[in-house]
C-alpha cells in the first residue's frame, strides 16, 4: 500500500506528490461524509421518529443496527484492506454507505430501516482500518501522529454538517436530504478511487491474520480494555443517539436548536480530540489511562446533571451539558487508541485495534435500546441518563482498577 520503497513513506518519484495534499485530504471527507450520514440520521431524530412512528426503543435500535455492523465487520474489514488497498476499498465503503443512505429515504417500513442503518454500519466498518492503514503506508513515523489527528478531525466536521441537516428538516424533507447525502458520498467514493496507484499487494505469508488475533488475545488486558471502551461507548453512544430528542422533549428546544447542540458537541469535540492528544503526549505517555478515567469520570457527572435539564433556564444547562459531554465523551477516542496500539508489540496493532474496536462497537450496539426502553418505561429521560451515567461510570472504575497504575512497558509484556 505505499507509495514508495523505503519505510518513511517519502515518495521518490516526483509523480507520487505529497501525501499531505491529496490523499490526506481524501481519508478527511471519507471519514466526513461517513459521518454526514449517520449524525444525520440522529439530528433529524425527532422528525424520522414522527414520520416513521416510532417509540424510543424502536428508534434505539436503529442504532444498534448500525453498532451492529460495525461490530461484526471491523476485523473482516481490516483483513480485506490488506488485500486490496486503500482505495478499492474505501470505494466500495462509500458505495455500501451512500446505498444504506438511499434505502433509508426510501423504506416503506420499521425493517427497511433497520437493514438500512445496518447497511451504513457495514459501510464506516471499512473506513476506519483503510484510512489507518493509509496513514501508516504513506507517512513518516514522526509524523503518523499528526496525520492520524487530522484524518480523524473528518468525523466531527461531518457531524457538523450533519447538525445543519437538522436544522433544514424544518424547511426540507428528511428523505431528500438523505438522498443529497447519499449522492455526496457516491462522489468522494470515486475520488477515492485515485487512491488506487499507491497500492502495494501483500507478499505471500506477510499477511498472517488468526496467528495474529491469536496472540493479542493471549495479552489478557487486551479484552479487557476492549471492555471498559465498550462501557464507555455506551455513554458516547447514547449521547449522540438521544440528545436532539432529549432536549426537544424534556427542554421544549425547537428542532432548529436541538440540531444546533449536535453541531455544538461535535465542534468541541473537533478541538479536543487534537487537545486531548497534545495533553497525553507531552504529560501522560506512560500514564494515558489516568488521563482517560478524568477525561470519562468528569463525563458521567456532566451525564447526571442532565437529569436537571427543564424547559425554560434548564435548557441552556442541556447546552452547556451538551458542550462539556463533546468534550469529554466524545473526545476520548484518540487517548484510548493509543493506549490500545502501545499494549502490543508493532506487528500486532493492527489485530489489536480490531479487538478495541470491536468492543467499543458492541457498547453502541447495547446502549441506544436499554436507553430507549428505560424512557418507554419510566416516561422520563432520567433514568436513561442515569443508567447512561452508571454504564460510564463503572467503566472508569475498572480503567482505575486495572489500568491506571500500569506503565506502557509493562502492558506490552503482559500476558
Amino acid at each position: 500500500m505505499s507509495d514508495c520503497p523505503n519505510a518513511n513513506g517519502a515518495g521518490s518519484d516526483p509523480r507520487d506528490g505529497n501525501p499531505w495534499s491529496v490523499r490526506l485530504t481524501l481519508l478527511v471527507t471519507a471519514h466526513m461524509v461517513g459521518t454526514v450520514n449517520i449524525v444525520s440520521v440522529l439530528a433529524m431524530a425527532p422528525v424520522i421518529s414522527t414520520d416513521l412512528q416510532l417509540t424510543a426503543t424502536q428508534f434505539g435500535f436503529l442504532v444498534t443496527a448500525y453498532y451492529l455492523a460495525q461490530a461484526c465487520w471491523s476485523i473482516p474489514a481490516g483483513i480485506l484492506v490488506d488485500r486490496f488497498g486503500v482505495g478499492r476499498i474505501l470505494f466500495c465503503a462509500h458505495l455500501v454507505m451512500g446505498a444504506g443512505s438511499m434505502m433509508l429515504a426510501l423504506s416503506g417500513s420499521y425493517g427497511e430501516s433497520l437493514f438500512s442503518l445496518f447497511l451504513m454500519g457495514v459501510g464506516y466498518a471499512m473506513t476506519n482500518p483503510a484510512s489507518g492503514a493509509g496513514v501508516l503506508a504513506w507517512f513518516p513515523s514522526e509524523r503518523r501522529g499528526t496525520a492520524m489527528g487530522i484524518k480523524q478531525v473528518g468525523v466531527p466536521l461531518g457531524g457538523v454538517i450533519a447538525a445543519a441537516n437538522g436544522a433544514l428538516v424544518t424547511v426540507t424533507a428528511w428523505q431528500t436530504l438523505m438522498l443529497v447525502t447519499a449522492a455526496a458520498i457516491f462522489l468522494n467514493g470515486i475520488l477515492c478511487l485515485y487512491l488506487n496507484r499507491y497500492h502495494r499487494p501483500a507478499a505471500a505469508g506477510e499477511i498472517r491474520v488468526m496467528e495474529n488475533l491469536r496472540d493479542v488475545m493471549r495479552i489478557r488486558r487486551v479484552p479487557e480494555f476492549a471492555l471498559t471502551c465498550g462501557l464507555m461507548n455506551i455513554g458516547q453512544t447514547n449521547f449522540f443517539a438521544f440528545l436532539t430528542l432529549f432536549l426537544r422533549d424534556a427542554a421544549n428546544a425547537s428542532q432548529p436548536l436541538a440540531a444546533f447542540a449536535i453541531g455544538l458537541a461535535q465542534t468541541s469535540s473537533a478541538i479536543a480530540r487534537i487537545g486531548w492528544g497534545i495533553v497525553s503526549d507531552r504529560w501522560y505517555r506512560q500514564h494515558r489511562a489516568g488521563l482517560m478515567a478524568a477525561i470519562c469520570g468528569a463525563a458521567t457527572l456532566f451525564m447526571i446533571a442532565m437529569i436537571l435539564v427543564r424547559p425554560g433556564w434548564g435548557m441552556w444547562l442541556g447546552m452547556a451539558m451538551a458542550l462539556l459531554l463533546g468534550i469529554t465523551i466524545a473526545s476520548f477516542a484518540p487517548v484510548a487508541q493509543a493506549i490500545s496500539v502501545e499494549m502490543v508489540a508493532p506487528r500486532l496493532t493492527g489485530s489489536a485495534m480490531g479487538v478495541n474496536m470491536t468492543g467499543v462497537q458492541m457498547g453502541g450496539m447495547i446502549g441506544p435500546p436499554v436507553f430507549g426502553v428505560l424512557i418507554d418505561l419510566t416516561g422520563s429521560y432520567q433514568a436513561g441518563w442515569l443508567g447512561t451515567a452508571a454504564a460510564t461510570g463503572l467503566g472508569v472504575l475498572l480503567l482505575i482498577a486495572r489500568f491506571r497504575r500500569t506503565r506502557v512497558s509493562a502492558l506490552q509484556s503482559d500476558g
